[in-house]
């Protein structure tokens, strides 16, 4: 890509800034956050205005398909090393920080790279899961990921291999040599096992999203930062603010789905402007 083909993002006004401040200021804030407040931790956002078109593995291909679970499992394993030595960016900080200060009653994210709670978020409800958990689908055995990838490393030798491969959000990760790989079973009932996260194909948890709804439902406003909100969960959760007729602010680079229900949006990154906006929320 051609450094005059890179799209320059603004950055917000300040009387953006001053507006979304004004609807926030003594309001107890529920957040909804996607894949664009870890864009600055090295994680792509797939969604993305600019980003490439992906067809993820779906639920069914997975579960189906022994082939498919070998390409996941490598494709997830070289991912996750990139994914487990990331670390959280200002947005993940500033999050936390207004959580402490009591600006913020608890962060929905509909990430499974485990930031949120790094930067000392303390009421976090992951939506599509974390990929630091792996569950069996057969007994219901959870296994730490940290674990499951020593004796994936331990069977599969070619992991070693230098890593050159494009990391998505999910995790996945393209890699054509699959054919001697040995995909992890469960060491209680040999059942297939997979990462702890909501693939296309499967619903969000009951229990997750209630958890979720009940954020919203106690809050004064809702902050969506880093979301297209093109997953039916974000939307969903959007409704639920419109209906009570709460102030919505939405910041994030690119149009999405809820600009025109938005009280304010700020097309802009989420990690200079969730900072900006902090200091106008006195954190």
């Amino acid at each position: 890509m051609t450094q005059a083909s890179v799209r320059e993002w603004p950055r917000a006004t300040d009387d953006e800034l001053d507006e979304a401040a004004e609807v926030l200021r003594g309001r107890e804030v529920a957040v909804l956050t996607g894949a664009g407040v870890s864009t600055d931790s090295g994680i792509p956002d797939y969604r993305g205005d600019g980003a490439p078109p992906r067809n993820p593995m779906t639920f069914q291909q997975f579960l189906a398909d022994p082939d498919y679970r070998k390409r996941y499992w490598v494709g997830s394993h070289l991912g996750w090393r990139r994914f487990d030595g990331a670390s959280p960016n200002s947005s993940h900080r500033t999050l936390a920080e207004l959580e402490a200060a009591g600006v913020v009653n608890g962060i929905i994210t509909q990430n499974v790279d485990g930031l949120h709670l790094r930067a000392g978020s303390q009421r976090v409800v992951d939506l599509h899961g974390t990929m630091d958990r792996v569950r069996c689908l057969t007994c219901g055995q959870t296994y730490a990921r940290t674990a499951v990838a020593e004796r994936m490393t331990r069977a599969n030798p070619l992991l070693d291999e230098p890593e050159s491969f494009e990391l998505g959000p999910d995790g996945d990760v393209a890699y054509g040599r699959i054919d001697d790989f040995v995909t992890p079973d469960c060491t209680v009932c040999g059942g297939i096992l997979k990462p702890d996260i909501v693939f296309f194909g499967e619903f969000i948890p009951t229990e997750k999203f209630t958890e979720a709804s009940a954020l919203v439902r106690s809050a004064g406003a809702l902050l969506i930062a880093g979301s297209s909100l093109v997953v039916n969960s974000g939307i969903r959760l959007l409704d639920q603010a419109a209906k009570r007729r709460i102030p919505v602010v939405i910041i994030n680079r690119g149009v999405t789905k809820g600009d025109s229900r938005a009280t304010v949006k700020i097309d802009a990154g989420t990690s200079e402007t969730l900072t900006e906006l902090a200091g106008r929320l006195g954190r």
